[in-house]
């Protein structure tokens, strides 16, 4: 991709309200473009970033059974007249309208109420149990204050994964399962994230939270300094300095965190409001039992923007940069450096690494620089007449800082070494 043809570039100036360090980066970086308070056009190099991130989250479903599905946004009110939820006191947030022939409908925010009457028209017997089907899919919350830039948002990204099981022994089961892969989705974007018990609001007595430290966050959790049990200030029995009520040893911290997940299990809270039963080995019918867990891709963008940046801009893990390399050519009289970058890219390109080409003729080397950084790609290589005098490029590492020089002859090799073998390696998904 080349910087000259590519739609969206980095700003300068930003609205002063966006007032979350995400929102900012990203607008900045060129990688988001905010319509109005809480909704955003995803740019190329932010949609790559979100697509990466939505590949990661389908790979580890698809790995625990999940089937991928889409249902509609635009849901009619009956659905939600069942379980009650349309005219629930939490309403609000849901954007609920009135469409032709005085016909209501709702946009989705959940679809608890829409899924499971799908799944009990393919479900009758113990032999169609179980299911898990899940979707990735934009939300609409009618928050009363859109803020905090991709963390809270009135329209967002959503992965909602829903488990249909025979016996509550078989959804624990599968439960356990889905933890162990949400731990995975968030390792591989570059996050440790804790597990924290939480309110389960209408779903649940209780949930578990996913949730990653850092002082911008909404949520105050508290967890082990050993063992990494954590409560959710809202339910939390234990404050900082405590000793952990689970291990007996470590000691109980207070810290802000960003939420980038949710799992619960509401049982037959509405397979029961839709009648939604199967039929088991005996004849008899039986209450199925429903699972439902939650990430949202673009939240985890934004959260991952929030922890990965510096003075400078934007810091991506290599596993969901928009791009593998920033190749910057600096301007030259010598028409030699132009023919050698233009050379480069292409071969880059055939390795079948991902590249942004800084080709601008009208920015000087520190214009570009600055650029690179904001825009926070992992690998800056430049190429320049001072180093093809020297028959080489700089690599600069955007995570370290560190910088060396390389021939070019054995920039394959340096390629290889940190990409894994081919050139084209799992670090960078494609």
């Amino acid at each position: 991709m080349r910087y000259t043809q590519l739609f969206g570039k980095t700003v300068k100036n930003v609205s002063s309200d966006l007032e979350s360090r995400n929102a900012e980066l990203l607008t900045k970086a060129g990688f988001v473009d905010q319509l109005t308070a809480g909704v955003y056009t995803y740019l190329p190099l932010g949609l790559r970033v979100l697509n990466r991130i939505k590949d990661i989250v389908r790979e580890e479903m698809d790995a625990i059974g999940g089937q991928e599905i889409l249902m509609p946004a635009l849901t009619p009110k009956e659905p939600w007249k069942i379980s009650g939820r349309w005219d629930d006191p939490g309403r609000e947030v849901m954007f609920q309208f009135e469409g032709h022939g005085d016909k209501e409908y709702a946009l989705g925010w959940t679809h608890e109420e829409i899924v499971t009457p799908l799944v009990k028209k393919f479900v009758k017997s113990y032999k169609d149990l179980p299911v898990m089907v899940y979707q990735i899919q934009d939300k609409f919350r009618n928050e009363a204050r859109a803020k905090a830039g991709l963390l809270r948002g009135r329209e967002f990204s959503m992965k909602d994964l829903y488990s249909f099981h025979r016996d509550e022994a078989g959804l624990v089961a599968y439960y356990e399962k889905t933890k162990q892969a949400y731990f995975n989705v968030f390792k591989r974007c570059g996050l440790d994230a804790f597990i924290v018990r939480a309110s389960g609001g209408t779903f649940s007595k209780y949930s578990d939270e996913y949730q990653v430290l850092t002082d911008s966050g909404e949520d105050t959790i508290f967890y082990c300094s050993a063992c990494r049990y954590a409560e959710n200030k809202e339910v939390a029995e234990m404050k900082g300095g405590d000793k952990c009520p689970k291990c007996k040893d470590g000691t109980i911290i207070e810290a802000r965190a960003i939420e980038v997940g949710n799992i619960f299990m509401n049982k037959t809270k509405y397979t029961d409001a839709f009648d939604f039963k199967y039929i088991d080995e005996t004849g008899k019918p039986q209450p199925v039992m429903m699972g439902c867990y939650g990430i949202g891709p673009s939240r985890v963008m934004g959260t991952i923007a929030e922890i990965y940046n510096d003075a400078n801009g934007l810091k991506w893990p290599a596993s969901i940069a928009p791009c593998d390399l920033h190749l910057i050519e600096i301007k030259s009289k010598d028409e030699k450096v132009r023919e050698q970058a233009t050379a480069l890219y292409g071969a880059l390109m055939q390795t079948g690494l991902e590249v942004l080409y800084d080709d601008r003729e009208d920015k000087g080397a520190g214009e570009k620089f600055a650029d690179a950084d904001l825009i926070g790609i992992p690998k800056r290589i430049v190429i320049s007449e001072k180093t093809l005098k020297d028959e080489s490029v700089e690599i600069k590492d955007r995570a370290t800082g560190e910088t060396k020089m390389v021939k070019l002859v054995d920039l394959g090799k340096e390629l290889e070494h940190y990409f894994g073998g081919c050139g084209c390696g799992e670090e960078h998904q494609h």
